[in-house]
């Protein structure tokens, strides 16, 4: 016999078959499928003719299927079985978001909420893209305003008057000196002796830009006049000042396996911690693309669920 082509199977007729046989009888797959006992028994003829074999012994005392029959009842169950899958995935479930997230983001943000804010987004829409770089928080604000990017990652003394600002939580800063610096070690340190310590600077803290907590410590404490290094990037910051180059300015999460490694001390110089807010900063709501929105929105959704991680 020719095999029958896929395009010829009759999956009527093949469900008809995989339920009389996973109820080992005519009778009861009629009553599961809700037809009569003669439209079930007379597809049964039907798949036989069509595929040339027969698939169930007939004996009205017994029931047992051909040879053929039983493996037709196995591929048959795995067919069913994944469509039965493939129904339990799609069952409830909205339309899937689909498009692409991009934002701008200070350089080596260590962040929990943020961490669980991108996990639980791409769980509720894996088809979004998204796309980051990373930046200053002068430069991202600028970027918003001008509609290069619709969100950013950014520090702020205060939420800014002309966009859109979530606050999302505090970034706690120290300064810090590296394992050769003669300050290592010190539990307390005079603000006159670090006056007169070359400094290593994030980039846009020296160029008048008051947005980063550098900037902010060098105001209120006349540090860094002179500066030994200078970078954009937070990483580099501190590799110079592991080096020696200088104190510095560093996130505190960021430092934390350097101090206990003993790369890094961090020299406390006033009882007032040093920090700056972390804003979600994006465009006008009506400007956002709908995966944009959704993003906002489950921020915002956290900061109410889980008000101790801001």
């Amino acid at each position: 016999m020719e095999s029958l082509p896929q395009s010829d199977l009759n999956w009527n007729l093949l469900r008809m078959f995989y339920m009389i046989a996973k109820e080992q009888s005519i009778t009861k797959a009629a009553k599961r499928l809700g037809l009569s006992q003669p439209s079930v028994s007379n597809a049964l003829q039907k798949l036989e003719a069509q595929l040339d074999c027969q698939l169930v012994f007939r004996d009205s005392r017994h029931f047992e299927l051909t040879t053929r029959g039983d493996k037709i009842f196995q591929e048959c169950r795995d067919i069913f079985h994944s469509a039965e899958r493939i129904s339990l995935l799609v069952r409830d479930s909205e339309e899937e978001e689909r498009g692409q997230v991009r934002y701008k983001i200070i350089s080596n943000l260590v962040s929990p909420f943020l961490d669980e804010l991108l996990r639980l987004y791409h769980q509720r829409h894996p088809s979004v893209v998204f796309q980051s770089e990373v930046q200053n928080s002068q430069t991202i604000v600028r970027s918003i305003q001008q509609g290069k990017v619709p969100l950013g990652f950014c520090l702020l003394t205060k939420p800014l008057v002309n966009l859109p600002s979530v606050r999302l939580f505090r970034e706690e800063f120290c300064v810090f000196c590296g394992a050769e610096h003669p300050l290592f070690g010190r539990e307390t340190v005079e603000l006159r002796d670090l006056q007169r310590e070359p400094f290593i600077s994030f980039a846009c803290a020296t160029e008048g830009m008051g947005l980063e907590p550098m900037s902010v410590l060098r105001e209120g404490t006349r540090l860094g006049n002179r500066i030994n290094g200078l970078s954009t990037n937070i990483e580099e910051v501190r590799r110079m000042i592991v080096a020696g180059f200088g104190i510095g300015i560093l996130p505190v999460l960021t430092a934390q396996d350097d101090i206990r490694r003993g790369d890094l001390w961090p020299l406390k110089i006033t009882d007032e911690t040093i920090g700056a807010d972390v804003y979600l900063v994006h465009a006008p709501l009506e400007s956002l693309s709908p995966s944009e929105h959704k993003f906002v929105a489950m921020a915002q959704e956290l900061l109410a669920l889980y008000p101790d991680m801001s």
